[in-house]
């Protein structure tokens, strides 16, 4: 069971979800948490294991060989991300704009375009009784996270049999990085906020679902403010509200503190289990 927790906008309460229902579950059934938001990973700030595996991850970027070049041009038209442009007698090429998709590489006709590897980030995987815990992060400067994404994809699967519970904490937004997250999870879980941004944004994710072709279910947090607008919606589309978590100070606090909050605030832990029934069933 792979199950992505993504939303249409930052700030909404996806790591917060991810988090406290990963561990919840993990009293019951073994769990892995994939943090997939590379470029600022924090679901480990809430989360108490052990290092268990460190490894750096690298993306394959051509390097250009002058002496074999003769300057067709072949890399420059079959490059689609504008990585690779050919001025005059020089090939330049822009590793912030690299795929890794091979295509200028396995088309040269001299081989003038070896792939070369250059460290793109870190996934490191932590363990703690039922409860597995896996992050990966960009370094510094790297720009492409959706080849991170799918190592770190890859190494999930590699290593953990398909019996165990999988939950992704998504990017946020409805971009490349999080359709690479959700396009081959089981269901997707949008949160959401009951205001007009919240609504905004969540009509965003429901249409990249619709078009990747994914179950999905929406939790509404901070359930108390704004409208009844985001539920209106759902009704109206036929989308499961899966849980109301309501906006408490309690809630913040706990957050801020880098604590789980469903362990003290009992309403939290009733809609993780609502959560539960739901995709479990």
């Amino acid at each position: 069971m792979k199950i992505a927790i993504a939303s249409g906008k930052g700030g909404t309460g996806k790591t917060t979800l991810s988090t406290n229902l990963a561990v919840y579950l993990s009293q019951k059934y073994k769990v892995v948490l994939i943090d997939m938001d590379v470029e600022e990973p924090n679901s480990g700030l809430f989360i108490k294991a052990e290092l268990f595996k460190e490894e750096n991850k690298f993306k394959m970027i051509p390097e250009w060989i002058k002496d074999e070049c003769t300057l067709c041009g072949i890399c420059q038209e079959v490059c689609n991300f504008n990585a690779i442009i050919q001025l005059g007698t020089k090939i330049m090429v822009f590793p912030e704009l690299c795929h890794g998709c091979y295509a200028c590489s396995e088309l040269c006709p001299t081989s003038a375009l070896p792939m070369i590897p250059k460290k793109m980030g870190k996934l490191r995987h932590y363990e703690n009784n039922n409860l597995s815990f896996v992050e990966s992060r960009l370094d510094i400067g790297q720009e492409q996270a959706t080849q991170l994404i799918n190592q770190t994809n890859k190494y999930v699967d590699e290593y953990f049999p398909g019996e165990i519970i999988k939950i992704y904490d998504a990017p946020p937004g409805t971009s490349c990085p999080v359709m690479e997250v959700t396009k081959d999870t089981d269901y997707v879980i949008l949160v959401t906020e009951p205001t007009p941004f919240g609504l905004h944004d969540l009509k965003l994710a429901v249409e990249t679902m619709k078009e990747l072709k994914k179950n999905y279910g929406v939790v509404i947090n901070r359930y108390g403010i704004g409208n009844d607008e985001v539920q209106n919606y759902c009704k109206e589309e036929n989308i499961p509200v899966l849980a109301k978590i309501p906006n408490d100070r309690q809630i913040a606090e706990l957050y801020s503190s880098g604590e789980l909050i469903y362990q003290k605030v009992p309403e939290v832990e009733q809609q993780l289990e609502n959560i539960g029934n739901y995709i479990l069933k």
